[in-house]
């Protein structure tokens, strides 16, 4: 009998429960005691989903408090020696510490999980790291489920991601060379989970999706013979793209099946099927975990048909990866248009379209002949619905040229006129956009939206709320203000409502780090934008000031990647069509004497597939795209864009091609590692690294951040560069925002003294900075 289970589910709650019990907890609002009862209710709520939509096994082991790699260091001991904790004794305060930094230490570093928007928590490593244990939660999680009368398969990161994933400081340290010590550590678990009665333990390497160096590949199988034969068997899981060039590794490894993505990478699956063993398991992941359309459940029990007829009861069926990245369920919105409703899946729905798959694998298509029925018509009603398409959209698209996107002049020629007008000083300095979104500002937008406001009290009170935000730059000193984005609710979402094309959900939540939720706009059909977005706002704005005020705007490439997108045309092409859409508000803002604009891209390097030889048509057409956007200004007005989140150093070119005036980047936590690779690459035009954190609200010294200026001086000409925070300060509180920037406007104070004075700056390293390790949070 074919298998149904699923990777994971989302743990963030249907209502988003699980992120407002821990900032209640953080806050001081609610005790350890209630925050782990709202965790224990939500884990045992999935765990009987699970069980009713018919699964076989239910998964443990997906939940936590902030992030999965985090729980992985917690149970292994392997946490910073520079935080002092007792992996032991680990309590959830000290656990959020390592999560989110305390006054002592920063976090830690926080990166894209693969090409996800979810943001993972890097274990640092170093010679002395031990695996000599940690906290018990995987353990008691996995007796609460099975107290509860479940059969269940706990999931755990697998050793080789945890370390390839891992980051080290010291110079040439091998992390690979630490398999000796990690590998009796998972022994040791799994031998605790054969003496509790488990059967199957899944066992991640999504590693094996990437273009792997020999050295980690032939690892595979001296670790897994290290984990063979302890009392339970293994599901090795792997997703995201193929692992066909492992056929041969995956099916010779001494594990008891394999789970591949057959979503994103549906040809590896004959090549697998030609050398699968007859004592092994293949999970086929055919329900997409990472996007919101419901499946064709015909077309997926046929791509199963020959594999189900060799393998037989060897073959199961689940989703391609994790529900992680899906909402939770779909049956709450009740406000969705019903054809558009019909279209969509959400994690709970995929709990039931797994099991549809498994029941015609194991009993015939007639046995579930209502469901594919029911899921025909809906493929059918995409396929034909008028609402899809817009041919003065795609005309628009067609007759692009190479000159829409180049801009007038080149960068040196566009910078001269720039600076004669701007007339800012040496390191000129600037935000990222947003600023502290209070609890008032929430209460208008909500009651806005409800048509509890009048439009006309909406934005008179936004406008309250952009002169205070422009008096308080004015009084720090900031250069090039911004007017704080407080009528934004997401730097995607606020723009998916205004163009055509999109759809929204109430409760599409999905986790992107921590307790930082997001709700991703539903791109169905042809894009345009009916009307201007932003410029009346940024209008006001300027008219507060005589600084150039900077309008924001969020970049196509990254609308794209955090929107749930149409599959039924190339992402390229919605990708050019937000681009044009973008271009247009651009040239608006100008018109309406804008001259600074940004248009953001943390996502640009999200989008690179996880195999190399297909970046370079990626990086083409989001390179393209993003010029598009920008390329229809005169010389005069300065594009800016930001990039967070990411490493740059195999994209510098790319960047650099995309020809913004100004990049902001994020490299705090990296303590400037990040500029070094712009600095080696000579990056032509200006950046401006991020001298503070602003997922902490840590406020670093003002030493700290003049000792950031001082290595980004030794990279960057200071005719070059700006000095700003990491990103934006929507999460921040006021209190903590003001001292953080006043801070940073001290230290700009200091660096252009020196410099002006034609002396070095020569700063104290902060103490346990050398430690910090990067990531960003966007608007």
């Amino acid at each position: 009998m074919t298998i149904a289970h699923v990777l994971g589910f989302p743990r963030i709650g249907a209502q988003r429960e699980l992120k407002f019990a821990v900032e209640s907890f953080w806050r001081g609002d609610i005790a350890e005691a209630e925050l782990t009862a709202v965790g224990s209710t939500l884990r045992r709520r999935h765990w009987q989903w699970q069980k009713d939509a018919g699964l076989d096994l239910v998964t443990t082991g997906d939940f936590a408090w902030y992030d999965q790699m985090l729980n992985t260091a917690a149970l292994l001991g392997a946490l910073p020696a520079r935080f002092g904790f007792d992996a032991r004794a680990l309590s959830l305060k000290q656990y959020f510490e390592l999560a989110r930094g305390n006054a002592a230490q920063p976090a830690l570093e926080m990166t894209k999980w693969f090409d996800t928007n979810y943001h993972y928590l890097v274990p640092e490593l170093d010679a002395e790291t031990r695996f000599d244990g940690g906290v018990d939660w995987f353990f008691y999680e996995l007796e609460e489920a099975r107290s509860l009368g479940h059969n269940v398969k706990p999931a755990l990161i697998g050793p080789l991601t945890f370390l390839y994933l891992a980051k080290s400081k010291a110079a040439g340290f091998e992390k690979l060379g630490l398999a000796a010590r990690i590998v009796p550590a998972y022994r040791r678990i799994l031998e605790k989970l054969a003496a509790q009665g488990v059967e199957w333990v899944q066992i991640d390497e999504p590693i094996l999706a990437l273009e792997l160096d020999e050295q980690w590949r032939d690892a595979f199988a001296p670790v897994y013979r290290e984990l063979a034969n302890l009392g339970v068997k293994l599901l090795l899981g792997t997703y995201f793209d193929s692992v066909a060039s492992h056929a041969q590794l995956l099916a010779d490894l001494p594990v008891a099946g394999v789970h591949v993505d057959l979503v994103r990478a549906p040809e590896q699956l004959d090549a697998l099927l030609d050398v699968w063993p007859q004592d092994k398991v293949l999970s086929a992941g055919v329900i997409d975990g990472r996007n919101i359309w419901a499946a064709d459940l015909s077309a997926k029990v046929a791509q199963l048909e020959t594999a189900s007829a060799k393998l037989g009861n060897r073959l199961w069926v689940s989703a391609s990866s994790s529900l992680l990245h899906s909402p939770v369920d779909l049956a709450q919105e009740d406000q969705l248009d019903a054809e558009l409703k019909g279209w969509l899946a959400f994690a709970r729905q995929k709990l039931d379209e797994v099991v549809v798959v498994q029941c015609a694998l194991n009993e015939g298509r007639a046995a579930v002949a209502a469901q594919l029925a029911a899921s025909d018509a809906v493929a059918q009603s995409r396929r034909t619905s008028g609402r899809i398409h817009n041919p003065a959209v795609g005309s628009r698209v067609a007759a692009l040229t190479a000159a829409d996107a180049t801009r007038n002049s080149v960068y040196p020629q566009r910078a001269a006129a720039q600076r004669a007008w701007l007339k800012l000083p040496l390191l000129p300095t600037t935000t990222i956009g947003s600023f502290p979104q209070t609890q008032e500002i929430r209460a208008a937008r909500a009651a806005f939206k409800r048509g509890e406001l009048p439009e006309a009290q909406y934005v008179a009170a936004m406008q309250n709320e952009i002169k205070l935000v422009v008096a308080r730059q004015e009084a720090l000193g900031l250069d090039v203000p911004v007017h704080g984005e407080a009528e934004r609710n997401d730097m995607v979402e606020y723009f998916g409502e205004q163009l055509a094309g999109f759809t929204f959900t109430r409760f599409g939540w999905v986790q992107s780090y921590g307790s930082r939720c997001v709700k991703p706009p539903v791109i169905f059909g042809d894009v345009s934008r009916p009307r201007a977005m932003t410029v009346e706002w940024s209008r006001y704005a300027q008219s507060l000031t005589a600084r150039p005020m900077k309008g924001m705007l969020t970049g196509p490439v990254t609308i794209l990647q955090w929107s749930f997108v149409r599959d039924d045309q190339p992402r390229e092409q919605t990708c050019l069509q937000i681009a044009l859409a973008i271009r247009d508000e651009v040239v608006d803002l100008e018109q309406a004497g804008i001259k600074v604009i940004q248009i953001d891209e943390p996502a640009f390097r999200e989008g690179l597939p996880l195999k190399r030889a297909a970046w370079g048509r990626y990086l083409e057409w989001a390179g393209r795209a993003f010029r598009v956007s920008a390329s229809g200004v005169v010389d005069t007005t300065q594009i800016h864009t930001h990039m967070c989140y990411s490493e740059f150093n195999d994209i510098l070119a790319a960047i650099a091609a995309m020809d913004a005036d100004v990049i902001t980047i994020e490299t705090s936590r990296s303590d400037m590692e990040l500029l070094e690779a712009f600095g080696t690459f000579a990056y032509p035009n200006e950046i401006g690294p991020g001298v503070y954190d602003i997922h902490s609200p840590r406020v670093p010294p003002v030493n700290e951040m003049l000792r950031l200026i001082a290595k980004a001086l030794e990279v960057v000409p200071a005719e070059r560069l700006w000095i700003n925070p990491d990103c934006g300060l929507k999460t921040r509180g006021w209190p903590e925002t003001e001292a953080a920037l006043g801070n940073m406007l001290a230290a700009t104070r200091e660096a252009r003294a020196a410099i002006s004075e034609g002396r070095k700056l020569v700063v104290e390293a902060a103490a346990g900075h050398a430690h910090a390790a990067g990531a960003c949070g966007c608007h």
